[in-house]
């Protein structure tokens, strides 16, 4: 799970001050009919007089999925990583929206590792007067290891929109990614497909329920991955989810 989202919510700090860095873990159990495990993320961002700083960790704790003779399903079985830059020298100027941006995503799992990319663009930040709607928009080069792509590109919105429909305390968050790649389905059987565009968001809903009784950390929400050809999965698949988020 890509959750990009604390990024735009605090990113109104480009046009600020420095502020300390924010951190939160997530732990959510996806229902998805090909996933029905755990994953826990661990989130920070942090702005300076420079830019941002950026990264998440994933854990799938789906170890039996990897090897069918595990009973311990509970054990991690695979780790994700995306860390991102986001550089601004000009924040006083006009051109304080828009910024630099480079980023490294990799991982690995039992079975397989997770090719590391390397990607390379611009950012553009869009935002309402009070900051309780933002979006960025970025355009990137993306260079996958061992993959090869006809356009060689990565599309990404992330939004934020705080104390939706007039209730306090409700977010509605989340990134939609589409890349181009040639990923191949079924490699070396007859039903073997190649695909070239890669799509995935992971629209978050989220209600700070600890503001009722003086814990402003805890949030309960659910996250749904919308996929196309992403993965090993071919075609579109919806994965719904339910989890907890710690702002530390």
């Amino acid at each position: 799970m890509k959750l990009k989202a604390l990024l735009l919510t605090l990113l109104c700090a480009l046009a600020a001050k420095p502020i300390q860095a924010q951190v939160n873990m997530q732990v959510f159990y996806d229902f998805g009919s090909d996933r029905k495990f755990a994953t826990m993320t661990l989130e920070m961002f942090k702005a300076d007089k420079w830019g941002t700083n950026y990264f998440f960790i994933d854990h799938d704790f789906n170890y039996s999925h990897h090897d069918s003779n595990e009973k311990n399903s509970y054990a991690p079985g695979g780790t994700y990583l995306e860390i991102s830059r986001c550089l601004n020298f000009w924040q006083h100027t006009k051109l304080a929206p828009l910024s630099l941006h480079v980023e490294y995503d990799g991982g690995i799992t039992k079975s397989y590792p997770i090719n590391s990319a390397w990607l390379a663009g611009l950012d553009y930040f869009l935002h309402d007067k009070d900051f309780q709607n933002t979006l960025n928009l970025k355009l990137m080069y993306k260079k996958i290891h061992k993959t090869t792509s006809k356009v060689p590109l990565q599309f990404t919105g992330v939004w934020t929109c705080k104390d939706i429909f007039g209730l306090k305390g409700l977010t509605f968050d989340g990134f939609a990614d589409i890349w181009f790649e040639d990923h191949t389905f079924d490699k070396g059987t007859p039903e073997e497909k190649t695909k070239h565009t890669i799509f995935i968001s992971e629209p978050q809903l989220w209600y700070n329920v600890g503001r009722h009784f003086g814990c402003d950390n805890l949030n309960v929400g659910t996250e749904i991955e919308l996929s196309n050809n992403f993965g090993s999965t071919l075609g579109f698949k919806c994965r719904p989810c339910l989890g907890v988020k710690w702002v530390f």
